[in-house]
């Protein structure tokens, strides 16, 4: 069986799939563009770096040509590589994914299955909660519900992602469970290092030894609402409660996050941006991870990352990985999105959570949000096509 895929730049999360599958299928991976060190600073990240795991090792891969004007990710002509419609007629792949459909070279590879007759599959994380303006969503449902249901197959990640697919006229018929995942293995296993010879992140940080870590991991930019974890620390620390917070990340809110700290009861802790290898250290030091976004966070993996070290969370409902990851009273807590009271609360109550029952939790969840769920589901739509 011969798979293509089109995605826009190697992007870490991807990179384990696509090893995988290369063990058990035909895999030509091809990227849109080739990002950089102040690519990445520009989409969001706010430090010029380059990813210090492997992103391109593993499986075969290509980059395309991309003319756009301006290269890049952040807009939909940034990534404009009409060879891929020549790659995809002379190849005649068994099945062809896109991770997308919002830069122009995904487009034009999907005009080109539909022009061949090349099985199409589709695997993205959308959801109908995504802030949008009105007029925005009325020309989405025409346009959306005109193309949607012209893929074969639908790669679903999780529940808001089926729940989209639906909306807009998929086939539940043509859907396989391929869900959002890290690799488990990975961060369990350095997590555990850190827990006995890694580095003292408390320590460092200045945490005291009995406080209780809030862990923040993202951008600092406004979908992640940062913010809602300090005011909720301050309402748990005004209660008695000796929490601290270490917010690992860089953006654009850092001097404003940094102003509310001074003002801040609750010891907060500002650790800058840290790289993949890092973070299972920091995620081996917290007690619970805070992901407050509103609906523009499609998913939220650092969850999955710090759920796989063994660490619950607490999750806006708006996040798409809430309805998945988050089953309440085990693996956390869900609250509604902006209330800093409601999270808060669900903050005291993941803390009181049993820990070896939340342990055996969170080790059940991770085997369904894993590695060897995606490859199945994959490859099961693939044959399902050939």
């Amino acid at each position: 069986m011969r798979l293509g895929v089109l995605a826009t730049h190697p992007i870490q999360y991807h990179a384990p799939l696509y090893r995988a599958l290369a063990e058990h299928l035909d895999l030509q991976v091809y990227f849109a563009h080739k990002q950089t060190a102040e690519g990445q600073a520009a989409a969001g990240f706010g430090v010029a770096f380059e990813w210090d795991v492997p992103l391109l090792d593993g499986y075969a891969y290509q980059f395309l040509d991309n003319v756009a004007r301006e290269p890049g990710t952040g807009t939909f002509r940034g990534c404009n590589t009409p060879e891929i419609a020549e790659i995809i007629a002379r190849e005649r792949f068994d099945a062809f994914l896109v991770t997308g459909w919002n830069k122009l070279s995904f487009w034009q590879a999907m005009r080109a299955c539909w022009r061949t007759g090349t099985p199409l599959m589709i695997r993205g994380d959308s959801q109908l909660a995504t802030p949008r303006r009105w007029w925005l969503r009325i020309a989405k449902e025409l346009l959306y519900k005109a193309f949607i249901p012209r893929f074969d197959r639908y790669l679903v990640v999780g529940e808001r992602a089926r729940e989209y697919y639906l909306h807009y006229g998929a086939a539940p018929e043509k859907m396989h469970f391929v869900p959002h995942f890290v690799d488990n293995v990975w961060f369990r296993t350095r997590a555990e290092e850190a827990r006995h010879t890694g580095p003292d992140v408390r320590a460092e940080l200045g945490v005291s030894p009995d406080a209780s870590v809030l862990l923040f991991v993202g951008k600092f930019i406004p979908k992640k609402r940062p913010a809602d974890v300090i005011a909720a620390a301050d309402r748990l620390f005004a209660a008695g409660h000796p929490v601290e917070v270490i917010l690992v990340g860089a953006g654009e809110l850092e001097g404003m996050l940094r102003e509310a700290a001074t003002k801040a009861s609750a010891p907060v802790h500002f650790a800058g941006f840290k790289n993949q290898s890092e973070l299972p250290a920091y995620y081996a030091s917290a007690d619970v991870i805070v992901l407050p976004s509103d609906g523009g966070e499609t998913w939220g993996l650092v969850v999955n990352e710090a759920m796989a070290c063994g660490l619950p969370a607490v999750v806006s409902e708006a996040a798409g990985c809430a309805p998945d990851l988050i089953d309440p009273g085990k693996t956390g807590f869900s609250f509604p999105l902006g209330d800093v009271a409601a999270l808060s609360d669900a903050l005291e109550r993941t803390l009181s959570l049993d820990s070896t029952a939340a342990h055996e939790a969170l080790t059940a969840k991770m085997e369904t949000y894993s590695l060897q769920t995606a490859v199945q589901g994959t490859l099961e739509a693939v044959q399902r096509e050939s």
